[in-house]
């Protein structure tokens, strides 16, 4: 351990963004190595938040880990015999915030992890200028992915744009080293009490930062690291031996259900990473597969580290931004019909309805209706893009653009244009007792397990004993699949030509 008086800096900031939890965090650690006094800070950046609705479950979902936060931080300095250590919460502007309170607490250097998306890079270049005018260090350090920007390459040295040689080569620098956790207990007793002026303010309450509480709670969406460690044990009790049998069915509990908790960093993909690594090499094909969607998250991230044009709503491909998609009155119209669940596909609306009513949508699900989107109703992705965006609990940018991207077939190592999801058939395959359907969409339960799939196609006196009117109760088709497909074919001729 390296003694107080060896180290260079008297007092740090670390800058908490997307990495809320206190154990393997490694803005934090470099800042416990290197100061004598270390503070930690997060900023309710008003930027952001004035865009929001005034119920978000994403703001409350931080609010809440943010006391768990708080929680973890000052039980850390107690066990290293300091009291009164806590965590400064702020509401402003980020890139004013932030700098006033690191002159506030007189650090010489403030801490954080990077965050590659364009609007942060743009926000950490204005906060490291105005500490380098305070005379203000400024350290980013990795956090967010194994592996990120050039750190893996091709044999030419450029970045992959495809999946599979993405994957191996990964695997393959993978050792021990990139999926070490820091040792934040090591170098705790570094953390500082707040000063006397800061002890008696605590995490603001939603009212405070101008929202309202959200259905989060009825939810039991476990929130902070310590909701985090619970689904983690949860899922890699006996859970993730089958992840690669069930995570494709959505009324199945298959998946981890801690990708929120990735996207605020209440949990380290380090962490994860060598867990999982560690069930695939004792033979679990369930973490092998796993595994494969940690590394799937990287490379979207470095995709968008090295093509910020994808942000900027642009396809990775650009010949697709040649396609010309539906629009005036009669996109908009298809366009809600697939926002609200009106189309009359019950796989498509039932997964609608679980996104407008919980902020999170089975992986499987995502794909079938982002197809569904772009080649049945031809709707631009962008439109779903920013959809999911404003309605995900696990709003990522970088993996939400590249899945987007991926359905369209405009992106890295997408489908092709030409294959095209049936809804009908991918419902019946992956959900073929229509137990998912029927959660949330309850007005089709009285149809058979056969019908439930494309209620249309349904005889008069199933309908009927079911107590189902189409048209009333629920809608009929709003396109013919089979119609849409030779006409999404048609649309991405432009993309053939140029072939």
């Amino acid at each position: 351990m390296i003694t107080p008086s060896a180290k260079p800096l008297d007092a740090a900031l670390v800058w908490c963004r997307r990495d809320l939890r206190a154990h393997d965090h490694a803005a934090l650690y470099h800042a416990l190595k290197a100061a004598r006094r270390v503070y930690v800070g997060f900023v309710f950046d008003t930027e952001i938040l004035d865009a929001l609705p005034r119920r978000d479950r994403r703001v409350e979902f931080i609010r809440e880990s943010l006391v768990d936060l708080d929680a973890q931080l000052r039980a850390l300095g107690q066990r290293h015999g300091v009291e009164g250590v806590g965590l400064v919460v702020r509401h402003g502007p980020a890139r004013e915030a932030l700098p006033r309170l690191a002159a506030e607490l007189r650090v010489q250097a403030v801490y954080a992890n990077r965050d590659v998306e364009p609007a942060a890079l743009a926000r950490d270049a204005r906060v490291r200028g105005a500490l380098a005018d305070a005379g203000i260090a400024f350290h980013a350090s990795k956090d967010q992915v194994v592996f990120e920007g050039d750190e893996v390459l091709s044999g030419a040295g450029t970045p992959y744009g495809v999946f599979t040689p993405y994957k191996n080569a990964w695997l393959k620098k993978l050792e021990p080293f990139f999926v070490q956790a820091y040792s934040i207990e090591r170098h705790a007793d570094a953390l500082a009490p707040l000063p006397e002026a800061f002890r008696a303010r605590s995490v603001p309450t939603l009212a405070e930062i101008g929202f309202e509480p959200t259905n989060l709670a009825e939810l039991k969406i476990p929130t902070g690291s310590t909701g985090a460690q619970e689904l983690l044990a949860d899922f890699f009790g006996e859970r993730i031996e089958h992840y690669d049998r069930t995570r494709d069915f959505p009324a199945v509990k298959g998946p981890s259900y801690l990708s929120v908790h990735l996207r605020f960093g209440t949990v380290s993909i380090r962490e994860l990473a060598r867990a999982a690594g560690e069930r695939m090499r004792a033979g679990s094909r369930g973490a092998q597969v796993w595994l494969s969607e940690l590394i799937w998250r990287d490379f979207y991230f470095q995709v968008l580290e090295h093509h910020p044009r994808v942000a900027a709503g642009k396809s990775f491909k650009p010949e697709y931004d040649r396609i010309k998609w539906e629009h005036g009155k009669h996109a908009d119209e298809l366009f809600a019909a697939w926002c609200e669940g009106r189309t009359g596909y019950p796989i498509v609306d039932a997964a609608m309805a679980q996104i407008n009513q919980t902020g999170y949508m089975h992986n499987r699900l995502r794909m079938i209706v982002a197809s569904f989107m772009c080649k049945d109703l031809g709707i631009d992705w962008r439109w779903g893009e920013r959809y999911f965006a404003a309605h995900l609990n696990d709003f990522d940018l970088a993996a939400n653009n590249g899945g987007w991207q991926w359905a369209s077939s405009s992106g890295c190592d997408a489908q092709p244009y030409f294959r095209i999801f049936n809804p009908v058939a991918q419902s019946e395959k992956f959900d073929p007792q229509g137990r998912f359907i029927r959660r949330y969409l309850p007005q089709l339960a009285g149809l058979s397990d056969a019908a439930i799939h494309a209620p249309w196609q349904a005889k008069p006196m199933e309908l009927d004993a079911a107590g189902l009117v189409l048209g009333r109760h629920y809608p009929r088709p709003i396109v013919d699949h089979a119609l849409a497909r030779e006409k999404t074919l048609e649309r991405y001729a432009v993309v053939r030509r140029e072939r």
